[in-house]
Parts: structure tokens; C-alpha cells; sequence
């Protein structure tokens, strides 16, 4: 059975911006609101970081308990690990996930400055520098058979999009406008060339736009 490289759960507001400008340590996002793009997953039963009972059910939990399915490893951007930009001044910075990351599995920062491989809980984290093609090749070697997921942020996955490498993608299209920041479409319809395309409105609000290679 073939490794699939999968974006899951990518968040986008109504005009396809998926960060907000000036990020920094305090603002990952930039200027856009988090709580407001995710707003649909944390609301779910099955949102890891739940700390009450509760939550929906539905399509929307469906999503959220998909995320971590059959996934062997992550591929991120270095600006999705962290702020820092050019060489690493601050080797103690070790991702904004605190301790115990979400990933639990090994993640591959792509990055033209390396720094040594650590672990943090059950992920470890390699600094990798290499075209899409190659960095896949090392992830889904990680992976032992399981998909690979592409975890953003824009400027990664529009790097595996324009390199062709890119099988599925799930990407949740939130009802807020950004107006600035990094987009990963005008329209989704730009793809449709390459991908089928089926768009799945959610009682949330978040309308799920789902991608498989033709």
C-alpha cells in the first residue's frame, strides 16, 4: 500500500489566509486569531487537549479524531516550529508545544540552518535541509509504512503543491476574513487541475474542503 503524504486539518480563514502577519513568540499566528480559526476543533469531543467533558460530535469530531490516523511522521516549516529566523541563536527554544508535543512521531523542520535531532516526549525532532523531494524521501523512510503529514505552515505545503508531492489534503475554511497574511489560495479552485475536489459545509460554520490527486 502506497505512503500518502496528507495534509490534515489545515486551517484557512474565508479568504485563504492561513497566517496573519508579525509573527513572534507571544503571537504564532501573527495578527490572526487562533481561537477563531480552530475554534471548530476545540469545540469537539475529541480535542486532545479537552480538559472538561463534552464537546460535539459530528463531522467536525470526525475531522478531529482523524488528525493522528495512520500518520508514521510530520513535515513542517521551520516558521510552524517557531519564530526564530537565520541561524539559531537560541538552542534551549524547543517549539511552542511546551513538553509533550502532539505529534508522536518524528517531525522533520525543514530549515536551510541545522541544528541537532532532541526528543521531547515521544517526538523527535530533526532539522532537515533539502528540497520537498528529498525531505519526503527521509520522512516517509521514518514513517515505516504509515502516511506522512504535511503540517504546514502555507509556505510549505504551497512548496510540496508546487512540486507535485502532495496526495491528499484536508483544509477547513473558517468564517472569519484576515484580509493580510500568508495565503495558500486566491481559490480553491486553482487546484482543480491536479485534484477532485469535495466541499462539505459543517453546522460549525467551517466549511471542510477535502483534495485527492486525480
Amino acid at each position: 500500500m502506497a505512503q500518502l503524504l496528507r495534509v490534515q486539518n489545515f486551517n484557512v480563514s474565508s479568504d485563504g489566509i492561513g497566517a496573519g502577519e508579525n509573527q513572534s513568540f507571544e503571537s504564532p499566528f501573527g495578527h490572526a486569531d487562533p481561537e477563531r480559526l480552530f475554534a471548530w476543533a476545540g469545540a469537539t469531543a475529541s480535542w486532545p487537549r479537552r480538559t472538561d467533558p463534552g464537546g460535539s460530535r459530528g463531522l467536525d469530531d470526525y475531522f478531529t479524531r482523524d488528525y493522528a490516523r495512520n500518520i508514521g511522521a510530520e513535515i513542517m516549516g521551520r516558521n510552524k516550529f517557531g519564530p526564530q529566523r537565520g541561524p539559531w541563536q537560541d538552542h534551549e527554544w524547543r517549539g511552542w508545544w511546551g513538553d509533550e508535543p502532539p505529534f508522536h512521531t518524528p517531525v522533520f523542520v525543514m530549515t536551510h540552518h541545522k541544528r541537532p535531532s532532541f526528543t521531547l516526549s515521544d517526538t523527535t525532532f530533526h532539522f532537515v535541509d533539502g528540497d520537498p523531494a528529498a525531505v519526503l524521501e527521509q520522512a516517509r523512510e521514518a514513517a515505516r509504512g504509515k502516511d506522512v503529514r504535511l503540517g504546514g505552515g502555507v509556505t510549505t505545503i504551497r512548496q510540496f503543491l508546487d512540486a507535485d508531492l502532495v496526495d491528499t489534503m484536508h483544509v477547513a475554511v473558517s468564517p472569519v476574513k484576515l484580509g493580510s497574511g500568508l495565503r495558500l489560495w486566491e481559490s480553491p479552485d486553482e487546484l482543480l487541475d491536479r485534484f477532485h475536489l469535495e466541499v462539505v459545509p459543517s453546522p460549525s460554520g467551517v466549511t471542510h474542503h477535502l483534495f485527492w490527486r486525480k
